[in-house]
């Protein structure tokens, strides 16, 4: 038999990743769809950011500025920082995915919890690198496991704080004690996707640590309360010699323009995000106390989404919910491949869109809503 390939051959490790399946977006034969799967804000984008991606938009033949300065500059203003730690990348997606080919080889370990983002596991492997799952404890990061987890091999250790789908978090003091257990050549990883929503006076986005240390970064996006899912934006505070080990392989013009435009304005606008979270800090509430009525067991959030957990019993199943909903128009996150076999994620939509669940939900679990 001949040895010679009739085709290119990725290499080993790829064919070995489950590629990532976004929240379904469609209920074929449904009129009106109400797409609460992924994590989108009802309130859609600033008005002033739409302003500025018209404004921006009117010169496409130009290439974007390679350093976002406008963006990072914005970034700065809001939050005091120092912008020569700042990077920007097409969402906080393709910053993860720099640093796992920044600071992973083959045959080294990275850290991921339980019920962490997909994506993690995704970009650790793509890198050759092994994945290690570090148990949670009612949904929540357990740092003494996360702690247990490192081994000689341990090159990054991911945390989604908040969580996602948990919608949990960790207090700052739990998140430093993690710091303070890990070797000084470990990377600590902290993506605060979710950090504009939360209301908790323990809980700390990144920015103290990442600003005191020389292996933190923080990762956000605008893809959540700023509503620029479309656009794909997101950021990184990080030590100077990590931004700098990052620049060298990014993409020139990971950014395009008008992006980097709507971007500068939303994160400006103040006053339209306080009422974005007004929304889901009313919302959360109203549904965990909803859906706990109804027989769920929902696991608490500071997200702007809910993880509800269904009985396992025959035809009440998050399967049969989640069929039951689809087929009037209310499209949930099915999250089999987080651990969660029989729940679903539930983004917080509009006043309508929640109440909405709420009533079909109370339907389908034969309770009045």
């Amino acid at each position: 038999m001949s040895s010679e390939l009739n085709q290119p051959v990725p290499r080993p490790g790829i064919l070995d990743i489950a590629a990532y399946v976004p929240g379904k977006e469609h209920a074929p034969g449904v009129a009106r769809v109400f797409k609460l799967s992924s994590n989108e804000t009802p309130m859609g984008p600033s008005p002033r950011a739409i302003e500025a991606f018209r404004q921006g938009a009117g010169h496409l033949e130009l290439y974007p500025d390679g350093q976002a300065m406008a963006l990072r500059e914005a970034i700065a203003e809001k939050y005091g920082l120092n912008l020569s730690n700042i990077l920007c990348g097409n969402g906080s997606d393709e910053l993860l995915g720099l640093l796992c080919h920044v600071y992973l080889s083959p045959g080294d370990e990275a850290v991921i919890t339980e019920h962490g983002f997909l994506v993690y596991k995704i970009q650790i492997m793509g890198a050759g690198a092994t994945p290690v799952v570090a148990k949670e404890k009612d949904c929540t990061v357990d740092v003494d496991a996360v702690l247990a987890a490192v081994t000689p091999k341990t090159k990054i250790v991911f945390i989604a704080n908040p969580g996602n789908p948990t919608g949990t978090y960790v207090a700052a003091s739990e998140i430093r004690r993690l710091h303070a257990g890990l070797p000084k050549h470990v990377l600590l990883v902290l993506d605060a996707a979710y950090a504009e929503y939360v209301r908790r006076n323990d809980y700390e986005a990144g920015i103290e640590l990442v600003s005191s240390a020389r292996n933190v970064v923080m990762t956000r996006t605008f893809s959540k309360v700023y509503g620029l899912a479309a656009l794909r934006i997101g950021w990184i505070y990080a030590p100077a010699a990590i931004i700098d080990a990052m620049n060298r392989v990014r993409g020139p013009f990971n950014l395009n323009a008008p992006a980097i435009a709507a971007g500068a304005a939303a994160i400006r606008d103040q006053d339209f995000v306080d009422k974005a979270v007004e929304h889901n800090l009313l919302w959360i509430d109203k549904l965990t106390h909803a859906l706990t009525d109804l027989g769920l067991k929902v696991t608490p959030s500071v997200a702007n989404f809910v993880l509800m957990h269904f009985p396992d019993v025959d035809g009440k199943r998050a399967a049969d919910a989640d069929a039951f909903l689809t087929s009037r128009g209310y499209i949930l996150r099915a999250v089999k491949g987080y651990g969660f076999a029989n729940s679903l994620r539930m983004t917080i939509g509009s006043e309508e869109a929640n109440r909405g669940v709420i009533e079909t939900l109370g339907e389908f679990m034969g309770r009045k809503a």
